[in-house]
């Protein structure tokens, strides 16, 4: 019999559900002119820490808060790698940066591997970032050394009010081994509070229809798979359009 698990158990384990967090914060992720050197400088400020770099070049009500968050994502994986490319921005006004982190940190002699790709949309106001918003978020924490043969299958983007499946598939056949998991949509101001229950997953994965808010905006997914051979922790953000 699986023993329910809520968040509580993997915070004291070490495990930083709340990096996922700081990744989708408006304000907390990544000034006028997106120069070479800009995205160089801002690359390395967060490969080494520089935390003044981007109290510097970011607004005033934002960087209150940066260097808090990003502090904390340092710690718990000190060795972690951003890499950063601009891309080709089709909304007016907008600048729109690809970030990857990835980084591992060791608790209790297991590994502890984070993966992390978003997307960066922003405005200038007076040479620093303004009106900060990440999309197509995906975050994985797993320290399986990535023996799970797991593939996740959710949309970047859905209409309003549109049903649409989130499939988390386990490839391998399970045959008797029992792995556990859930998933859950994030709530603003909550994500502490509320619980993640594990329950067993006999089907091999977690498979779930649901339904799009009927206004745009976005939907964010936190879920957990319980394996033999390890733990994988998962967030996804999804965009919820008025059209595509």
């Amino acid at each position: 019999m699986i023993n329910m698990l809520n968040l509580n158990f993997f915070k004291n384990i070490g495990v930083p559900l709340y990096l996922f967090i700081y990744l989708i914060i408006p304000y907390s992720a990544i000034t006028q002119n997106l120069k070479v050197d800009f995205i160089r400088n801002l690359e390395n400020s967060l490969n080494e820490g520089d935390l003044e770099f981007i109290r510097k070049n970011f607004r005033y009500d934002e960087n209150q808060n940066i260097p808090k968050q990003f502090s904390k994502i340092v710690n718990d994986f000190p060795d972690s790698i951003w890499k950063i490319k601009r891309l080709k921005s089709n909304i007016p006004n907008k600048e729109i940066l690809r970030i990857k982190v990835s980084g591992k940190k060791i608790f209790n002699e297991e590994i502890h591997k984070l993966e992390s790709n978003f997307d960066y949309v922003f405005s200038i106001l007076n040479g620093k970032v303004d009106e900060g918003t990440i999309v197509n978020l995906f975050t994985t924490i797993r320290n399986d050394h990535n023996k799970i043969d797991i593939s996740f299958k959710i949309p970047d983007k859905v209409l309003t009010g549109s049903k649409y499946d989130i499939d988390i598939i386990l490839n391998k056949p399970l045959e008797e081994v029992i792995i556990a998991g859930a998933i859950k949509p994030y709530q603003v101001n909550s994500f502490f509070e509320q619980e993640i229950l594990l329950e067993p997953l006999p089907s091999g994965g977690i498979f779930k229809m649901t339904r799009a808010p009927s206004k745009p905006g976005m939907q964010i997914w936190s879920g957990i798979i319980a394996h033999p051979e390890g733990m994988i922790t998962f967030t996804k953000s999804i965009d919820i359009v008025d059209k595509i």
